[in-house]
């Protein structure tokens, strides 16, 4: 238990009141986990230690600076997408509004990219060049290694690939979006939606199914700037083609803190539907000091809300069913017991779980999703024209004096 501190212990480290405590809780500045009798809370070292640097950080603005890179204060300026409590808004508008009203990932990706009058799509080309051909139906290679691998050849096929009007550089983003989200199923690219082609990939000939994926991938879309987004503006930043901008976002995504967290969390779910109780299985973890993938999140304290828009629609499709019951009762154990609320990555694995399905379709669904996303910043911040070169403060042996 030394990784976990007691309610007086944390109240000293911070300098706080229990009261204070509690609102950190609630505010999902801290995490609440239960202790050994069941009556008292327990807190993550790990998560005091982040709160006590916080408030020593100073006002200047190289504190400020080296604190932004961690959820912190905003580092570049966008006009892509907003974080609010009541979920992200792509452009000034609703991604879960948009969900509603049944916009596709092409929909969202238009928004993002602001293309105006002008659909992209309608020019995208359907056909793999021969040199992709080989990698493309490889259906040994896992999903995003095929896609790493072959986009760079698409690049060498793509004329005007460094063009700098809008019009161009939509249209290559709309071929890349398509044969990104072939390339990560092994098929060639679709003539329609993308959510079309995962869905018949997965789960052939079931319409709510289709509908969805394309929730979630309209959810995916982007997040602001987050790891991969940011790793694809610093490329795109350098003047790069667009191949090169999604190529630095598929390897970021690879990370298991970011896209691998969907395996993690399917994982997750797997083992506490083979548990004999759910609420025991999380408890369990939690005393051990594990940490429960797919649930809580820094931006949403309250819950995230794309989450809860899957859930609210996979308890439609999946009423009544065992497996649903089984992740209601997970969902449902971890908020009694912890507070913490499922985010996007559970949504995406407890998806696969309703429908049969393995571990990697969550991860596919991610990153299909989030390149409309990465390509929006790359169009950005290639329009700006400005390098992205941040400097480093200094922190190893110094030099001998002379």
């Amino acid at each position: 238990m030394a990784d976990l501190l007691t309610a007086r212990e944390t109240c000293r480290l911070l300098g706080i009141t229990q009261a204070t405590l509690y609102a950190y809780v609630s505010r999902g500045l801290l995490e609440s986990r239960p202790g050994p009798d069941h009556r008292t809370r327990l807190y993550p070292r790990i998560d005091v230690e982040r709160l006590t640097q916080r408030k020593q950080v100073g006002r200047s603005a190289a504190a400020a600076a080296a604190h932004s890179l961690d959820r912190g204060l905003p580092v570049l300026e966008t006009r892509i997408s907003l974080i609010r409590p009541d979920g992200p808004y792509y452009r000034g508008r609703s991604a879960i509004a948009a969900v509603r009203d049944g916009a596709t990932l092409e929909d969202a990706a238009r928004l993002l990219w602001d293309c105006g009058d002008h659909d992209p799509f309608a020019a995208t080309d359907d056909v793999w060049h021969a040199h992709v051909a080989a990698i493309a139906a490889d259906a040994a290679l896992p999903p995003l290694e095929r896609a790493m691998a072959a986009i760079p050849l698409l690049a060498l096929g793509t004329r005007g690939a460094l063009n700098s009007t809008p019009r161009a550089r939509h249209e290559i983003a709309a071929t890349l979006l398509r044969q990104n989200a072939a390339l990560l199923v092994g098929r060639p690219p679709p003539a329609g939606p993308t959510h079309a082609l995962l869905a018949e990939v997965w789960k052939p000939g079931d319409a709510g199914f289709a509908d969805l994926v394309r929730a979630a991938l309209v959810l995916c879309a982007d997040h602001e700037l987050n790891v991969s987004a940011f790793a694809a503006r610093v490329v795109a930043s350098t003047g790069a083609h667009l191949h090169a901008t999604v190529c630095a976002g598929l390897a970021a995504l690879s990370g298991p803190r970011h896209g691998g967290a969907t395996a993690r969390a399917y994982a997750l779910i797997a083992d506490a539907r083979e548990a004999a109780s759910p609420r025991d299985f999380i408890e369990t973890r939690l005393q051990r000091g594990d940490d429960l993938p797919g649930f809580s999140h820094a931006l949403y304290p309250h819950g995230d809300p794309r989450a809860a828009e899957l859930l609210a629609r996979l308890r439609t499709q999946h009423a009544g069913e065992p497996v649903m019951c089984e992740l209601d009762a997970i969902v449902t154990a971890t908020e009694d017991v912890s507070g913490q609320h499922p985010n996007i990555d559970f949504m995406l694995a407890a998806i696969c779980h309703a429908n049969a399905l393995p571990a990697t379709p969550a991860l596919v669904m991610f990153a299909a999703g989030r390149l409309a996303g990465w390509l929006a910043h790359a169009l950005e911040q290639q329009a700006e024209g400005k390098l992205i070169r941040p400097r480093a403060r200094y922190t190893g042996v110094e030099p001998n004096s002379p």
